[in-house]
Protein backbone atom coordinates (compact mmCIF):
# COMPACT_ATOMS: atom_id res chain seq x y z
CA UNK A 1 0.00 0.00 0.00
CA UNK A 2 1.38 3.63 -1.09
CA UNK A 3 1.77 6.61 0.86
CA UNK A 4 -1.74 7.32 -1.31
CA UNK A 5 -3.90 5.37 0.31
CA UNK A 6 -3.26 6.32 3.93
CA UNK A 7 -5.06 9.56 5.23
CA UNK A 8 -2.42 10.94 6.19
CA UNK A 9 0.32 13.40 6.06
CA UNK A 10 4.04 12.21 4.87
CA UNK A 11 5.14 15.74 6.53
CA UNK A 12 6.49 14.95 9.99
CA UNK A 13 4.93 18.09 11.45
CA UNK A 14 1.62 17.70 9.76
CA UNK A 15 1.82 13.89 10.14
CA UNK A 16 2.36 14.58 13.97
CA UNK A 17 -0.51 16.83 14.47
CA UNK A 18 -2.63 14.68 12.78
CA UNK A 19 -1.86 11.42 14.98
CA UNK A 20 -2.15 14.08 17.70
CA UNK A 21 -5.82 14.68 16.84
CA UNK A 22 -7.01 10.75 16.39
CA UNK A 23 -5.34 10.55 20.09
CA UNK A 24 -7.82 13.52 20.91
CA UNK A 25 -10.81 12.34 19.12
CA UNK A 26 -10.23 9.06 20.54
CA UNK A 27 -10.35 9.95 24.07
CA UNK A 28 -12.71 12.17 23.74
CA UNK A 29 -15.23 9.48 21.99
CA UNK A 30 -14.08 6.75 24.78
CA UNK A 31 -14.99 9.03 27.72
CA UNK A 32 -18.25 9.42 26.39
CA UNK A 33 -18.64 6.24 25.27
CA UNK A 34 -18.18 5.20 29.08
CA UNK A 35 -20.70 7.89 30.11
CA UNK A 36 -22.98 6.58 27.79
CA UNK A 37 -22.71 2.82 29.32
CA UNK A 38 -22.96 4.77 32.60
CA UNK A 39 -26.13 6.10 31.66
CA UNK A 40 -27.17 2.48 30.57
CA UNK A 41 -26.39 0.42 33.92
CA UNK A 42 -27.87 3.06 35.68
CA UNK A 43 -31.58 3.20 33.51
CA UNK A 44 -31.10 -0.62 33.27
CA UNK A 45 -31.35 -1.36 37.21
CA UNK A 46 -34.83 -0.24 36.86
CA UNK A 47 -35.31 -2.96 34.61
CA UNK A 48 -33.65 -5.29 36.69
CA UNK A 49 -35.86 -4.43 39.36
CA UNK A 50 -38.79 -4.84 37.52
CA UNK A 51 -37.63 -8.44 35.83
CA UNK A 52 -36.84 -9.45 39.74
CA UNK A 53 -40.42 -8.36 40.73
CA UNK A 54 -42.12 -10.11 38.14
CA UNK A 55 -40.70 -13.00 38.47
CA UNK A 56 -41.84 -13.04 42.16
CA UNK A 57 -45.15 -12.14 41.29
CA UNK A 58 -45.85 -14.93 38.25
CA UNK A 59 -44.53 -17.09 41.66
CA UNK A 60 -47.13 -15.78 43.46
CA UNK A 61 -49.79 -15.73 40.75
CA UNK A 62 -49.08 -19.54 40.37
CA UNK A 63 -48.95 -20.28 43.86
CA UNK A 64 -52.64 -18.41 44.63
CA UNK A 65 -53.79 -20.17 41.54
CA UNK A 66 -52.52 -23.65 42.77
CA UNK A 67 -54.12 -22.93 46.46
CA UNK A 68 -57.19 -21.98 44.66
CA UNK A 69 -57.33 -25.55 42.36
CA UNK A 70 -57.02 -26.94 45.77
CA UNK A 71 -59.48 -25.54 48.16
CA UNK A 72 -62.07 -26.55 45.90
CA UNK A 73 -61.70 -29.69 47.06
CA UNK A 74 -62.74 -28.46 50.28
CA UNK A 75 -66.57 -29.70 51.17
CA UNK A 76 -69.09 -27.59 51.17
CA UNK A 77 -66.69 -24.19 51.78
CA UNK A 78 -64.83 -25.04 48.41
CA UNK A 79 -65.91 -22.28 46.60
CA UNK A 80 -66.39 -19.82 49.63
CA UNK A 81 -62.27 -20.45 49.93
CA UNK A 82 -61.18 -20.80 46.29
CA UNK A 83 -62.70 -17.78 44.86
CA UNK A 84 -60.65 -14.99 46.74
CA UNK A 85 -57.63 -16.94 45.75
CA UNK A 86 -57.90 -17.11 42.88
CA UNK A 87 -59.12 -13.36 42.67
CA UNK A 88 -55.36 -13.13 44.24
CA UNK A 89 -53.82 -14.78 41.62
CA UNK A 90 -55.53 -12.82 38.67
CA UNK A 91 -54.57 -9.67 40.55
CA UNK A 92 -50.88 -11.24 40.92
CA UNK A 93 -51.11 -11.23 37.29
CA UNK A 94 -51.80 -8.44 36.19
CA UNK A 95 -49.29 -6.56 38.35
CA UNK A 96 -46.75 -8.97 36.78
CA UNK A 97 -47.97 -7.79 32.97
CA UNK A 98 -47.72 -3.92 34.41
CA UNK A 99 -44.06 -4.82 35.90
CA UNK A 100 -43.00 -6.28 32.26
CA UNK A 101 -44.28 -3.31 30.65
CA UNK A 102 -42.38 -1.01 33.17
CA UNK A 103 -39.51 -3.22 32.26
CA UNK A 104 -39.43 -3.10 28.76
CA UNK A 105 -40.13 1.10 28.33
CA UNK A 106 -36.90 1.04 31.07
CA UNK A 107 -35.06 -1.15 28.63
CA UNK A 108 -35.43 1.12 25.82
CA UNK A 109 -35.46 3.83 28.00
CA UNK A 110 -31.95 3.44 28.74
CA UNK A 111 -30.48 2.56 25.15
CA UNK A 112 -32.06 6.04 24.56
CA UNK A 113 -31.21 7.84 27.24
CA UNK A 114 -27.41 6.84 26.58
CA UNK A 115 -27.55 7.82 22.81
CA UNK A 116 -28.88 11.38 23.96
CA UNK A 117 -26.38 11.80 26.45
CA UNK A 118 -23.48 10.63 24.33
CA UNK A 119 -24.41 11.48 20.76
CA UNK A 120 -23.97 15.36 20.92
CA UNK A 121 -20.58 15.40 22.54
CA UNK A 122 -19.38 13.11 20.21
CA UNK A 123 -20.75 14.68 16.72
CA UNK A 124 -19.74 17.63 17.52
CA UNK A 125 -16.14 16.56 17.46
CA UNK A 126 -16.24 14.03 15.44
CA UNK A 127 -18.05 15.08 12.52
CA UNK A 128 -15.61 18.37 11.43
CA UNK A 129 -12.49 15.48 12.40
CA UNK A 130 -13.88 13.62 9.62
CA UNK A 131 -14.45 16.28 7.06
CA UNK A 132 -11.56 17.60 7.66
CA UNK A 133 -9.65 14.30 7.37
CA UNK A 134 -11.79 13.33 4.23
CA UNK A 135 -10.82 16.52 2.38
CA UNK A 136 -7.05 16.28 3.28
CA UNK A 137 -7.56 12.53 1.73
CA UNK A 138 -9.00 13.74 -1.53
CA UNK A 139 -6.74 16.46 -1.70
CA UNK A 140 -3.64 14.09 -1.05
CA UNK A 141 -4.97 11.68 -3.73
CA UNK A 142 -5.54 14.40 -6.13
CA UNK A 143 -2.32 15.90 -5.90
CA UNK A 144 -0.52 12.80 -5.86
CA UNK A 145 -2.34 11.23 -9.14
CA UNK A 146 -1.56 14.61 -11.09
CA UNK A 147 2.17 14.57 -9.44
CA UNK A 148 2.53 11.13 -11.51
CA UNK A 149 2.23 12.33 -14.78
CA UNK A 150 3.51 15.63 -17.07
CA UNK A 151 0.34 17.31 -17.79
CA UNK A 152 -0.98 16.74 -14.06
CA UNK A 153 2.57 18.40 -13.28
CA UNK A 154 1.79 21.05 -15.17
CA UNK A 155 -2.04 21.65 -13.58
CA UNK A 156 0.36 21.34 -10.49
CA UNK A 157 1.84 24.12 -11.03
CA UNK A 158 -0.60 26.21 -12.85
CA UNK A 159 -2.57 25.06 -9.55
CA UNK A 160 0.61 26.51 -7.17
CA UNK A 161 0.86 29.43 -9.60
CA UNK A 162 -2.73 30.84 -8.30
CA UNK A 163 -3.17 29.40 -4.75
CA UNK A 164 0.60 30.01 -3.55
CA UNK A 165 1.81 33.19 -1.57
CA UNK A 166 3.56 35.67 -3.94
CA UNK A 167 6.36 35.32 -1.09
CA UNK A 168 6.83 31.71 -1.94
CA UNK A 169 6.52 32.12 -5.80
CA UNK A 170 9.34 34.51 -6.38
CA UNK A 171 11.28 32.21 -3.75
CA UNK A 172 10.56 29.84 -6.75
CA UNK A 173 11.44 32.34 -9.49
CA UNK A 174 11.70 35.63 -9.86
CA UNK A 175 9.63 35.26 -13.01
CA UNK A 176 7.14 32.31 -12.25
CA UNK A 177 4.60 32.66 -14.70
CA UNK A 178 6.97 33.63 -17.71
CA UNK A 179 9.17 30.33 -16.38
CA UNK A 180 5.69 28.37 -16.34
CA UNK A 181 4.82 29.15 -19.93
CA UNK A 182 8.23 28.88 -21.24
CA UNK A 183 7.83 25.16 -19.76
CA UNK A 184 11.19 25.67 -17.57
CA UNK A 185 11.88 22.07 -16.06
CA UNK A 186 13.52 23.31 -13.02
CA UNK A 187 10.11 26.21 -12.44
CA UNK A 188 7.75 23.68 -12.59
CA UNK A 189 9.10 21.03 -10.32
CA UNK A 190 9.66 23.35 -7.81
CA UNK A 191 6.05 24.76 -8.43
CA UNK A 192 5.05 21.17 -8.32
CA UNK A 193 6.77 20.54 -4.97
CA UNK A 194 5.09 23.90 -3.53
CA UNK A 195 1.67 22.29 -4.19
CA UNK A 196 2.42 18.90 -2.75
CA UNK A 197 3.72 20.26 0.38
CA UNK A 198 0.87 22.14 1.19
CA UNK A 199 -1.13 19.17 0.32
CA UNK A 200 1.13 17.20 2.93
CA UNK A 201 2.49 15.84 0.54
CA UNK A 202 6.87 15.56 1.41
CA UNK A 203 8.93 16.61 -0.92
CA UNK A 204 12.85 15.82 -0.69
Amino acid sequence: MTSRFLPYSTRPARLLAQLFSDFVVGVWTTIWGLVGLAVYDAISTIAEAGRQIESGTNSVAGGLASAGHGAQQIPLVGDNVSKPLTSASHAALDIANAVHDLDTTASWLAVLLAVAVVALPILVVVLPWLFLRLRFFRRKWVATGLAATPPGRDLLALRALTNRSPRKLVAVSEDPVGAWRRGDPGTIQALVALELRSAGIGVP
